[in-house]
């Protein structure tokens, strides 16, 4: 697995890693845009378990962002946990020294997790604008058919 570092990068994030066997940060091999986080501990999990996994890092979101933690798509095949708040979100103002991510799970099945594996990630978005909410009798469009109209096949 290689990491890859882009030259034309237009954002920097400042990361304090709770230790020096954590992997570094980084895009792996060109398969995503979102970035691999890694348990910062060796965890024994039996199902129906909580458990707050600390991911190793702090980081310094650029002004106006915030981060999005969600599961990779593999973390429930191979460790059979569950992100209980489904989406993990980090503004910006999160990113004192002792500010650790952090995902919080639930085991489904008895499971090890260990230290450095991979097993969620993250991408940061702008923060979403001030918006105006006006009360109005009718959209305007015509109705796709509600929820679930697009059929199952």
């Amino acid at each position: 697995m290689s990491i890859e570092i882009f030259e034309d990068c237009k954002e920097k994030l400042k990361v304090k890693y709770i230790d020096s066997e954590m992997k570094p940060l980084g895009y792996v091999g060109g398969k995503s845009d979102w970035i691999d986080l890694r348990s910062a501990e060796n965890i024994e999990l039996k199902a129906g378990d909580f458990y707050i996994i600390n991911l190793g890092v702090a980081i310094q979101l650029p002004a106006g962002y915030e981060a999005y933690i969600v599961p990779r798509s593999s973390t429930f095949k191979n460790y059979g946990i569950e992100q209980t708040n489904s989406v993990g979100i980090i503004d910006e103002t999160y990113c004192g020294d002792e500010d650790w991510w952090k995902m919080p799970v639930r085991a489904t099945r008895d499971t090890v997790i260990h230290k450095n594996d991979r097993i969620c990630q993250f991408r940061i978005m702008k923060h979403q604008p001030k918006l105006f909410f006006e009360t109005v009798d009718s959209l305007g469009n015509d109705s796709r058919g509600g929820f679930g109209s697009t059929g199952r096949e």
